[in-house]
Formats: C-alpha cells, structure tokens, sequence
C-alpha cells in the first residue's frame, strides 16, 4: 500500500513540530520528536494515509459491527452477553437482538462508550483493545483489522443496515471436508453468501467450536489442527445467526486386517454392511463376537428388563446350534414376554412421570397405566404419540391427560416435546437465539403456539398435593406472543411458515401431521436414536435429545436409513428391536483389540452398562429368591412395576433412579459410585435376604444336592453362564477347607456373585 505525505494530519504535526525545534535548536528534542513520531506511526498506519481495511465499503452495525463482538466473545456467556452484563454493559446473547445492541453500544449512558469526534478515543476501542484496562482481556488487536473497521464504522456516523442491504442467506466453508492425517493443519475459508448473490469471506470474524477437540482443535482464526488421536469430529462456524458445519476423520495408525471385516461383510443385515464399510474408513477391526451367555444375558436385559431364568439359560447354553441359528427364536420369545411392557413403559416414564405431590397421586397412577398399556398393546409409536399430545379429558379417566396438567403454560410443554419427541433442546431459543444452531426465539414461541389453545376446568395444582380432577379441553382460540416484538405467533413448525387452522381445529393434531411427514427428519430419528442408545450403549447423536448440525450423528447415513425403516414398518418397535438386534453388530463382544481400544463413538466392539437400578433390584430378588415389598404395590410386586418414584426404596436410589423432586425429563446417573458397591456388599435389605430360611441360599443348603450342582445354579442364575472346570476346582477346594457349615457357605459364595462386575454389568 502506497504512503502518502498529504495526509492532513500527518501535515499538521509537521508544521507544529518544525517551528518549535528551529525555535529551541534542540537536536535532542528533534531527536525525541522523530523517535515518538516513529512509534505512532507503527502503530497507526491510518496517519499516513494508508487505507484502514481491504474492504471499501461503509461499515453497518448488523453486518460487521455485531460479528466482531461475537467473534470476539463479547457478548458470549461469560462477558457482557450474560443475562445481567458485565460492569455495568450489557448485550444480547451471540448478538440475537440487534436494537438491544446498538442502543447499549451507541446510545447508553449518554454515549459514553462512542467519541465520534475523536474515534480512536472510544471506550469500545480502547478497552477492548487492551489500552485501557479491561477485566475481559485484550479482544481486539491493537489497531488491527477488526479495530480500524469499528473506527471507520463511528467515522461514517454508526450507520445500521437499510431496507436495501443485501441479508445473510447462508454460510459455506471451503475446502471440502475430507479426512486428516495426524497432526495435519488446515485453514478453513468461511464465505458468507447474500441475498443479492454476493459473498464475501468472514473468517476473521466468524466464531468457531470442535465438537472433538481432543482430535480436532480449532484456533480463533479458522485454522484446525488434528491430534494424534484417531476418531471424527465436526467444526462448527457461526457468524451472524448462521451456522456451517466441516466434518474430517482421523484413521487409527494401527495396522489394519482388511479381512476382519468378513463376518459383517457376509452378514444379510444392512446395518452390518454399512458399518463393515465405516470400519473400512477408519481403519478400525471390529472385536469379535460375544460368547453365547453373554449374548443370551445382553438380549434379555435389552428387550424384556430381567436376567434369564435358570430355565431359559439351561435351554440356551445345551442348543447346539449356532447363535446365528438359533437367535431369531429367543427375539420372538423374550418380545412375548409379560416383562417386555414393564421395561419399556419404565423407561418413558423417566421421562413423563410427574412428581405425584404436585399434580396428584391419582393422575400419577393413571398416566403410568396408560404407558403401560400403550406397550403391552404393542401401539404405533406415532399412535400413541399422537393420543400423548393431543390429550384432552379428566386426568381421573385418561392418564395421557396428566402431562398438560403438569406442564400447564405452552413453552413448558414446548421444551418436553422439542426435547423428547424431536431430539432437539430447544429451551435454549426460548430467551435469546441458540448458540449452537439456527433456532430463535420465533422458532420457539411459534411452535409453543401449538399448545396455545389447550384449556383447564376443575380443580387446578396446589402442591404439596393436589388430588383434585381436572378437565383439559381446547379452546376456540389462542396464539403466543414474542417476547421482543410482541408479534403474534400462529402454531409454526421449525423453520417454516405458520399454518393455518380451520375453524375449531386442534392445533396439536397439526403438530402431529407435520411431525409424521416423511420429509420431517425429526421425529423417526429421535426415537431410533434412543433406541439405538439403549441396545448400544450410546446414540448415533450422543446426547440423545441433542441432535443439532453442530452435533451431528456419528453415522449419518445409517440413522436416516433406521429412521426410513422404523417408518416403512408402520412405527412398530418390536420391529425395529427385532432388527436391532438380528445384526451380527449387536453381537460383538466388549473385548477391545489394537485397533478399537480407544474407539467409543463407532460401535467396534460393545460398550458395557451398568444395570438399570430397576433391573437390578428385580435381579437380586430373583438370584435370592426372596422379593421386596414396595410401598404403593401389591406383594410380590416387581421393582420394573412401581408406577412412583416417591416408593421408598435404598437401593433404587443408590443406583441412579431420578429423583421425584427434579423436573422432568430425567436422566439416570450410570455412573459407578462408592455409595453402590457398599450397598450390595453390606445393605441390610440385602444382607438379610441372604440368611432368609425361606431364600433360595438356604434352600438350597438344605437340598441334598451336591456342592458342584449349587455353584453352577447360582452361576447360571447371576451370569447366565456354566462355571469352569477351573472355578469349579478352586470353589470346591475352598468349601472343603473352610470349615464352615454348609449354609454360610452357600450365602458367602452368593455375596461374591453379586458384587462382581460380571453382574453388576451388562456385557
């Protein structure tokens, strides 16, 4: 760039600083002089006429302002984009509300922030800047790029966008993805295109996010750099509401048998060949498969919530035929089970169940009813789904009805189905602009606006108990405002146009229309994720309820196909888990090799989990052959068939079942923890049942049986498995010189089963 020496101000201290070192004929201070005119000039190259930025044109406050401040993290969560500001300076979230913004930039505290007159001088400049201290840090580079355009943007008066301003119409980040060697670099081009056609590049002002950055990192300026580390990752680009997504993968460096890949090659399962192929990709051998009790004990914990019975186990282990022969038989049977119903309504009601002091006992109960039968009937999961949102009745006679009674303003249901029934976590958009993905406030509210009309009669909530009855119905009319606008909003789905309803027409069947259109991605690939998550042990998009561009499913293409599938098959689940667990991936044993030791995203070989708190305590009861009474049940009543939380239980809530004070949707913890391992190892609830004359260790020390035929019962029992020849050696070993009396032994031999990983885990 060519310097020019008529620039005024450059001229103006010439002429003031001449004159004065003639008059004063001081070399030194001429000296002085020209070393601080020096200094100035290297840091203001704007005094020599030089162009402040490549781009020309005039700055507008939405079009360049706004993406600097979020580009810089300054109206990000932790600095003034926090609900109350920071020091006194406040801004919108990401930058989502523009006039809030300009007004707190330009016009706040008498304009104390601008000096138009004197730009370099701004508060905006120097604090962000660093010349002046700032307790966020240096964000702007001392007369760098984004600092000269803020200056020239006050020089030409803070202009806003006009009407005629092209709009951002979507993002693009150059080059292609494609694969990374480790430890490669690449310099990401992000280009934002507008409405008039026109792009430009906003990579310096685009803010950036890995959603793996342990294998892939992401620097402020676009540039990615991958680690030793093998696996996938998505960088997410985000620059004035817009979001654009590159996704790479890093083979494992491992040598790679092309002939591991045989059995799922070979398999007649889709599931297998696309997984054989994604394996293929990354280099990666699957382990190999899980040995037959192992495989038995996984299917019967996945479909039906309970250990095999002795029976079962016995059945399974003395068939001849291979797994693969045999399988399709043990689907069917376990799929018929009674227990089938139990397990998965137990699983929907983490999700629907309501704390019953706040809503009523009886509404509690009838809504675990109706869960369960929805199972036991086997009903289309679009079916119920739709009878779950568009419920209306007394929640005395219609348990659907009790989540509207729980959930009573429209955004409260709005963040349960957004959640539950999409996958998408939407509570964000609900006050300011999502920071990971495209949805506003106006996304939020016009789907809130589905269950805008829904109406109450009766006896409404009065915690700590409210067991009157109450009517839901739907009224005539009813819409949901913006918060900012106060536009009102009709019933939207995301990222379309409102629809319109006729007259006296429910809204929520709307909503259920457009959920169960084909071109709706939303609604299959949110159930077949769980799904998938509870067989696998995590989701194709992990969090399940989570799935955004910026969290995008680790197989793509093999979660559409499943979504494609569960609709082909009328919504039916038995059908989908009959698939599910055909392939000869679900089979793959937990055993990791050198290649998949560190894989935990690609399914190569199982993840282990540990047993759900209701099947473990259902296990023990069976193992011990003594059941618990539960407070609100009937005898004999099962751990899987408890239709409340509030039903006192230690062990449940060591091992993760919610909590009835939280608010759901709940997630379970899983993780193992000391209060845990004490319970099984010392619990009197359980300690006592080991010495119950009535149990089964008693029991069967009072039998005539051999010592050899008891270890191998309680083994099949707890492991669905036949001891070894070598466990059996040393247990009878131990018997015979413990000097113990037989029935001790027996219960001690029992303890230890039940605190071994082998049960604690399904494997």
């Amino acid at each position: 760039m060519m310097r020019s020496t008529a620039n005024p101000i450059f001229s103006g201290l010439v002429q003031a600083a001449t004159p004065n070192a003639r008059r004063r004929n001081s070399v030194a201070m001429l000296l002085a002089w020209t070393a601080a005119m020096l200094c100035i000039l290297s840091t203001h190259p704007w005094l020599l006429g030089e162009e402040p930025s490549r781009d020309s044109r005039i700055p507008k406050f939405e079009l360049d302002i706004q993406p600097i401040l979020t580009a810089r993290g300054c109206n990000s969560g932790p600095c003034h984009g926090k609900s109350r500001g920071q020091n006194g300076f406040s801004l919108s979230l990401l930058g989502f509300d523009a006039d809030w913004d300009y007004r707190a930039v330009v016009e706040e505290g008498r304009g104390r922030r601008l000096f138009p007159a004197a730009p370099d001088q701004s508060l905006l400049l120097v604090k962000g800047s660093g010349l002046q201290p700032h307790g966020g840090g240096v964000k702007l580079e001392p007369y760098g790029e984004d600092w000269q355009t803020i200056r020239r943007w006050l020089e030409a008066g803070m202009p806003r966008t006009s009407p005629d301003d092209p709009t951002i119409s979507g993002l693009r980040i150059e080059p292609s993805p494609r694969s990374m060697q480790p430890e490669e670099s690449i310099e990401l081009s992000v280009i934002a295109i507008y409405s008039d056609g026109s792009e430009r590049e906003v990579t310096p002002i685009s803010a950036y996010q890995s959603n793996e950055p342990a294998i892939v990192s992401v620097a402020s300026d676009g540039k990615i750099r991958a680690s030793v580390h093998p696996g996938e990752a998505t960088i997410m680009a985000r620059f004035m509401g817009r979001i654009a997504t590159w996704s790479t993968a890093i083979p494992q460096p491992a040598p790679f048998d092309p002939g591991s890949l045989a059995l799922l090659q070979s398999s007649p399962s889709w599931i297998d060949q696309m997984q054989a192929e994604k394996f293929r990709e990354l280099r990666l051998e699957p382990s190999t498969p899980a040995n037959d009790s192992q495989l038995l004990r996984r299917l019967s914990i996945d479909l039906i919530g309970r250990l095999p019975s002795l029976e079962e186990a016995t059945r399974w282990l003395d068939d001849a035929r291979t797994a693969e022969e045999k399988l399709p038989e043990w689907i069917d049977h376990y799929l018929a089970q009674p227990e089938y119903a139990d397990y998965w309504a137990n699983q929907w009601a983490d999700l629907l169940r309501p704390n019953p002091y706040r809503v009523g006992i009886k509404a509690t109960f009838w809504l675990d009813a109706w869960l369960r039968e929805v199972f036991r009937q086997n009903l289309p999961y679009d079916r119920w789904v739709g009878d779950l949102l568009t419920a209306k009745g007394s929640n005395w006679k219609y348990g659907a009805v009790t989540v509207f009674r729980d959930r009573r303003e429209p955004e409260e249901i709005t963040t349960m189905v957004s959640q539950l029934f999409l996958g998408v976590r939407l509570e964000c958009a609900k006050c300011h602009q999502h920071p990971f993905e495209v949805y506003g406030q106006k996304d939020f509210y016009g789907l809130a606006s589905f269950f805008s009309r829904v109406g109450y009669k009766g006896t409404g909530l009065s915690p700590p108990i409210s067991g009157g009855e109450e009517m839901v119905w739907v009224k005539s009319e009813g819409a949901t405002k913006h918060p900012l606008t106060g536009e009102s909003l009709g019933p939207t789905p995301l990222l379309s146009e409102p629809l319109q309803l006729a007259e006296g027409e429910d809204p929520r069947a709307k909503l259920m229309d457009w959920l169960k259109q084909p071109e709706n991605p939303y609604f299959a690939q949110a159930a077949v994720n769980r799904i998938w998550a509870q067989l696998f042990g995590m989701g194709l998009v992990d969090p399940v309820d989570d799935m955004r561009a910026t969290n995008p499913p680790s197989h793509p293409e093999l979660l559409a196909k499943l979504a494609d599938h569960f609709r082909e098959s009328g919504y039916d689940q038995k059908t989908l888990l009959r698939t599910l667990v055909s392939s000869r991936l679900y089979r793959l044993s937990s055993q990791p090799n050198a290649t998949n030791v560190a894989d935990r995203r690609n399914y190569s070989r199982h993840y282990r989990q540990r047993l759900r708190a209701e099947v473990l305590a259902d296990s023990v009861s069976d193992i011990l052959g003594r059941p618990v009474n539960y407070a609100g049940m009937p005898t004999g009543s099962r751990a899987m068939q408890i239709w409340t939380f509030r039903s006192d239980s230690e062990l449940l809530d060591a091992f993760g079942r919610p909590d009835p004070n939280q608010d759901p949707p709940c997630s379970r913890e899983s993780e193992a923890t000391v209060v845990q391992a004490l319970h099984l190892m010392n619990a009197p609830g359980i300690q006592n049942r080991f010495a119950d004359d009535q149990g089964r260790c008693r029991q069967l020390a009072k039998s005539p049986r051999s010592i050899e035929s008891i270890i191998e019962e309680l083994s099949l029992r707890c492991w669905s498995r036949r001891p070894s020849p070598e466990e059996v050696a040393a247990l009878v070993a131990d018997f015979n010189a413990s000097g113990q009396d037989r029935a001790r032994w027996v219960e001690d031999y029992a303890w230890s089963l039940l605190n071994t990983p082998e049960f604690l885990y399904k494997d």
